[in-house]
């Protein structure tokens, strides 16, 4: 479970946890208060993260939101009745509280997905914002608010009680909740390689919003100017899905109109390890630890 979260900027985050292994439930696009949420399964994937002590992190999309007044989107049918109330938005929010307190240690950090952006620009209202203040009073968590798009500095710290200083190892996460349709054929990996082009020293870049799920490794090389020499190393490009299923049997709504097919659904499972690496080049050798990312669906 979390050791320590601070905000360093508004959308900077620093998470630090004592050992040499730590797991991380990622996940996107919750679309919570939507009838077609399948609540079910994300239960499971966060009673799941409660027993191995993960921490959970969201990027967008956590609300709904779409059934309120003024809204072209708005359909009776895409409201659950708990929700059906003229303080509708504060409803879903002040329901969402309760539902989410068994994971008060282990839920770390929200960013803004477009939901939570338009609601706030067309309603001028802060669903996450209002969540994280009560949540964090009610159930004393230390749920933290990122942004669109993000960092999240991880340290793992590996110190021993021998040590003099506290030795730290990082790993570097971009997040962007996305943009665009993702496109039925390229499902959003152009948008990956975008990424690459104009952002540098992340170990992985995160994005959601168009409801697919993949993981895909990109290797570059640097100059270690220490050391003399090029090094290679990966860049991780992760595509976390959704938890409401649209499609159905295909026979109408919004989401079969537009002619989309079927979609995963879930996130993905992060695990990190310190490893130890002795590397050796013409007669110097370098001592280093680095941080080893193993990813699977859950």
């Amino acid at each position: 479970m979390i050791q320590l979260i601070e905000q360093i900027r508004p959308n900077i985050h620093l998470i630090t946890v004592k050992g040499r292994t730590c797991d991380f439930l990622l996940i996107s696009d919750l679309h919570w208060d939507n009838p077609k949420c399948g609540r079910e399964l994300l239960k499971k994937d966060l009673d799941e993260a409660v027993q191995r002590g993960a921490i959970i992190i969201v990027n967008g999309d956590f609300f709904c939101l779409m059934q309120g007044k003024g809204d072209p989107r708005r359909s009776k049918d895409e409201i659950r009745p708990e929700h059906n109330k003229g303080n509708y938005l504060q409803a879903v929010v002040e329901d969402a509280v309760d539902w989410f307190a068994p994971y008060a240690n282990n839920l770390a950090l929200i960013g803004y997905g477009n939901h939570e952006t338009g609601v706030l620009r067309h309603m001028e209202f802060d669903a996450l914002k209002y969540f994280q203040s009560i949540y964090n009073y009610k159930h004393k968590g230390n749920v933290q608010i990122g942004g669109y798009g993000g960092t999240i500095h991880i340290n793992l710290d590996v110190s021993t009680p021998n040590d003099d200083v506290t030795r730290n190892t990082a790993f570097i996460i971009h997040y962007y909740h996305g943009s665009g349709g993702g496109g039925p054929v390229t499902k959003g990996v152009i948008q990956d390689q975008r990424m690459m082009a104009n952002t540098e020293g992340y170990d992985l870049m995160w994005q959601g919003h168009v409801h697919e799920l993949y993981h895909h490794i990109n290797m570059v090389h640097y100059y270690n100017k220490m050391h003399k020499v090029i090094r290679h190393r990966r860049v991780h490009q992760l595509r976390t899905s959704t938890y409401k299923e649209e499609f159905g049997a295909g026979e109408s709504g919004f989401h079969v109109e537009r002619g989309r097919g079927v979609k995963p659904l879930g996130g993905y499972w992060m695990t990190l390890k310190v490893k130890r690496m002795i590397q050796e080049d013409k007669g110097s050798k370098s001592d280093t630890r680095l941080v080893e990312a193993k990813f699977h669906t859950t």
